[in-house]
């Protein structure tokens, strides 16, 4: 009777590690296919920020002549726009505030304003997968709901207010490092 009870706790040992393995292999796959952009694009191309630290505003441009463009979040992605017209984007991501993942920009929930700082704005411009959490982030921290198209039209009405924060603040960062040295 002992013999049987230590052969099916080997037994329903070995099924859950067999699950867990599997767990964290499937996470570990989604993991690596949802960062894939970040090895091919490490950092924006526009300002120079590392993407990998701002996975929350990141955007991928896909666009339908086979080329990519990965900027480190909507102000980039508007000024990339603005400067490539002839370009056909095919797919626009973002990633999601919470979860990081890159979600279809067009179809995100996404949050003007609040008390949260922006990426590369003053205006704050973030992204959600779901109404549910967009409206979470509201409660907490104040914001406006808005469509893509709002989002961006945004961006593009921001851009000399923002264009001149990052050179100010570009310089205050230059002044510095020239007292350090």
């Amino acid at each position: 009777m002992a013999e049987m009870q230590l052969a099916f706790r080997r037994k329903r040992m070995m099924r859950r590690m067999f699950f867990v393995m599997l767990a964290v292999f499937l996470l570990s796959g989604t993991f690596a296919i949802a960062q894939e952009d970040i090895h091919k694009h490490p950092s924006c191309l526009l300002c120079g920020m590392d993407r990998g630290k701002f996975l929350q505003s990141r955007m991928l441009i896909e666009y339908e002549d086979g080329t990519s463009f990965g900027a480190c979040s909507l102000h980039c992605a508007a000024v990339e726009f603005a400067t490539n017209i002839d370009k056909t984007p095919k797919m626009i991501w973002v990633g999601d505030y919470y979860s990081n993942q890159l979600i279809d920009a067009e179809k995100a929930v996404w949050i003007i304003g609040g008390s949260r700082s922006g990426v590369m704005t003053k205006r704050a411009k973030w992204a959600f997968e779901k109404k549910e959490d967009a409206d979470k982030f509201v409660a907490e921290n104040g914001g406006a709901l808005i469509s893509f198209d709002q989002a961006i039209k945004s961006a593009y009405e921001d851009m000399y207010q923002d264009t001149k924060m990052i050179r100010d603040k570009r310089k205050i960062m230059k002044m510095g490092k020239k007292q350090a040295t």
